[in-house]
């Protein structure tokens, strides 16, 4: 653990227990790793065309509806 890191953290938060502060760190830590699995099962739909039809319609159509909503 870096100690400059942990003593910044400490500053921060003062009073919280160092057990808590690593909590809160490895929530971050997963919730980023969970943001770019997310992230990456869309990038699928920036490799097709957006006007390209499909079963239910075409992304550029719904991108629309979604922007007017």
């Amino acid at each position: 653990m870096d100690g400059q890191r942990l003593a910044n953290a400490r500053r921060l938060c003062p009073g919280v227990p160092d057990a808590a502060l690593i909590d809160e760190a490895l929530k971050a830590l997963v919730a980023r790793h969970r943001a770019a699995e997310i992230d990456s099962g869309y990038a699928v739909y920036d490799e097709l065309p957006l006007d390209g039809a499909d079963a239910w319609g075409n992304l550029a159509t719904f991108r629309e509806g979604a922007a007017a909503s």
